[in-house]
């Protein structure tokens, strides 16, 4: 069939001329290569798949790749549900590692092995939207007939290059659909997330860098078009994203030539400069720099170092601007938003709406029940913020009694009441200064203290107790509430103009029980619980408990159980089973586990039976009794414990 047909044609006739022939062109030349690699139209394709093993290890190969795309691959295919179509992400071989889609298309796809575990290069499949973006470098989009092999002809699909930090294919995203249901906009979403997931791995690449977010209106900070170029100390190039290298009018392999001041006219001691008095937009915190072309851009500039590092007006190496202000107390290092993707798309569609707000100045509300995991998102989001070298200051609302959350909060002067100290104290707000506050159970803040936490909201400072003078505070908010916030402003019990202040972006965590990685969450608890030790793992018949369980303190109550069952493992056990369990979960459960537990009851009392008749026969001697019993002395230690505690009874 002539790639030139009428149909194919007609499939194009949205793009001016110029554009018409270069689509057609690629066309072509993909076609001449199947026909070269010994393909015929007619041909039934390779429909062949890895098996589940080698799948895996493909997917652990990707893992940065993977870890990037997935929440962005959900956040796809809920803009394009209910179209007939799906999202495939594959490796630079176009062998497919992940897919999400619509049930009655996935069928289809399935039928002609678009699923994970089957390669769609050109050699394989011939020209098809993944193998020909591979082999031309570009986006593309093949229509209907566009496909070389008639068995792929219902299919429409939109495919884009993703491209590691230092501009080689890492993979490629692809929308694909029955062609009769085909819409104009997939591929700009296809773009659109292929460079979101791009930018994540930009700023994953160089966490320690000299980072430069840039754009010419100030507005495209933080988006999806703004210019991101990183640099080391000293002010030598390492890479740039792709608006980037748009803005600057040169490809990645020029820019490597050019350092800092090459390409913003700025050096290291004059960057620093900026930063600390030249800012343009003092809340955003953004500068005004200049390209070679003479452009005037805004930025943002990012610095992050896990040691202190000196500065010198010699250019040879900076420092973070906020540790000129004041050097944070030392925390704990916290995990980022990544560590919370445990395959849960409900999760990984909040943590990419939450990564779109941090650095631009939005207050986040959490939401959900007691222990699903606030206080760990809030930390998450200030680990990834811009604001991640500075503090970060927890505050629990409930907590603290009524007499001395205001003095917690705001600080006081000497003398400022009975029992204050006499050097007077720096409140909470006032020590989260460059960083985060996360101010938990917000919903329990008393009324009165609502008004002045406003004011601060408002004025950015704060005024301690028993002071006149007026404070400046700059810091991001994180608020958390178990509470409905809205029930509570309609009964006068907490401040309306209070909850839009704090309400810039709301999330809401999932309950335990309704999330779909349990499986994956009490193994990522078990290897914390167990660092240093051989890997636990749960029996099925623990986890099918645990997946019938309802979870009223969810993660909370998961690690407390899951730590006690640890700790009744013996030293020769790495499963845990039901009577490793307390006994207070195993009494929620019911009465489908009394048989089991009354097994286990009697395997242990034949068991504290054979330790009490070897410590007898070889007189107390413990090692003695063990070597006869094949087990550890800590094991017997145990166990002569239990055999204590049962004859005192």
């Amino acid at each position: 069939m002539d790639p030139l047909s009428s149909g194919r044609v007609n499939a194009l006739s949205g793009l001016s001329g110029s554009n018409r022939i270069e689509v057609l062109d690629v066309i072509r030349q993909s076609h001449e290569r199947s026909r070269g690699f010994g393909l015929s139209e007619t041909m039934r394709p390779d429909y062949s798949v890895l098996g589940e093993p080698d799948l895996l290890l493909k997917r652990e190969q990707n893992r940065a790749l993977c870890t990037h795309a997935l929440p962005v691959i959900e956040t796809l295919y809920g803009q394009i549900a209910n179209t007939h179509s799906m999202v495939v992400l594959t490796d630079s071989q176009g062998l497919i590692l992940h897919s999400l889609g619509d049930d009655d298309f996935l069928a289809r796809a399935d039928r002609v092995a678009l699923r994970p575990g089957a390669l769609w290069s050109e050699q394989q499949q011939g020209t098809n939207a993944v193998g020909t973006t591979i082999a031309a470098g570009e986006p593309t989009m093949i229509l209907g007939d566009q496909h070389y092999l008639r068995a792929n002809q219902f299919l429409a699909c939109s495919s884009v290059p993703i491209l590691d930090p230092f501009g080689e294919l890492l993979g490629v995203l692809d929308v694909s659909g029955d062609c009769r249901g085909h819409s104009r906009h997939t591929m700009a979403l296809a773009k659109m997330s292929a460079q979101m997931i791009e930018n994540h791995l930009f700023t994953s690449a160089f966490p320690e860098a000299l980072r430069i977010h840039f754009h010419g209106r100030p507005e495209f900070i933080g988006t999806l078009m703004e210019g991101i170029a990183a640099f080391r100390a000293d002010g030598r190039f390492l890479s740039a994203n792709r608006s980037a290298q748009f803005q600057f009018g040169l490809p990645l392999a020029s820019l490597k030539a050019h350092g800092l001041s090459s390409l913003f006219n700025v050096s290291c001691g004059e960057l620093v400069d900026l930063m600390r008095h030249g800012m343009v937009t003092p809340s955003d915190r953004l500068i005004s720099l200049r390209l070679p072309s003479g452009v005037n851009v805004f930025a943002s500039v990012d610095f992050r170092r896990s040691t202190p590092v000196a500065f010198s007006t010699d250019a040879s190496e900076i420092t973070d601007v906020t540790a000129r202000k004041r050097t944070p107390e030392p925390q704990a290092r916290l995990s980022g938003l990544r560590y919370l993707l445990t395959g849960d798309p409900q999760v990984a569609a909040l943590v990419e709406r939450v990564r779109k707000v941090m650095g631009k100045n939005i207050p986040i509300l959490i939401g959900g029940e007691t222990g699903t995991g606030k206080d760990v998102l809030a930390s998450a989001v200030h680990r990834d913020s811009p604001r991640s070298d500075g503090p970060f200051v927890a505050v629990n609302c409930a907590s603290i009694p009524d007499t001395l959350i205001e003095s917690e909060l705001f600080g006081y002067e000497e003398g400022a009441f009975t029992g204050a100290s006499k050097r007077g104290a720096r409140g909470k707000i006032l020590q989260a200064d460059g960083g985060t506050l996360f101010l938990d159970e917000i919903g329990d803040m008393p009324l009165a203290l609502q008004s002045r936490l406003l004011r601060v909201l408002q004025d950015h400072t704060v005024t301690p107790l028993g002071s006149a003078r007026c404070v400046p505070v700059d810091f991001a908010l994180i608020c958390a509430t178990n509470r409905n916030l809205r029930e509570r402003v309609s009964s006068g019990e907490f401040r309306e103009d209070l909850y839009y202040r704090i309400n810039g972006l709301l999330v809401t965590l999932p309950p335990l029980r309704q999330r779909t990685d349990l499986a994956v969450t009490v193994e990522k608890i078990l290897r914390a619980e167990r660092a240093n030790g051989p890997a636990i793992r749960v029996s099925p018949e623990v986890l099918d408990a645990f997946t019938q369980h309802a979870w009223p303190g969810n993660f909370r109550q998961l690690a407390n159980v899951l730590k006690t069952a640890c700790a009744m493992l013996n030293d020769d056990e790495t499963t845990i089973r039901l009577n490793h369990l307390p006994e207070d979960f195993l009494e929620y459960q019911g009465v489908a586990l009394q048989p089991v537990l009354k097994e286990n009851i009697r395997l242990d009392h034949l068991a504290l039976t054979a330790v009490s008749a070897a410590l007898d026969k070889h007189g107390g001697n413990v090692s003695a009794a063990a070597r006869m019993l094949g087990v550890s002395r800590n094991t017997l230690y145990r166990k002569m414990a239990a055999l204590g505690q049962s004859r005192r009874r």
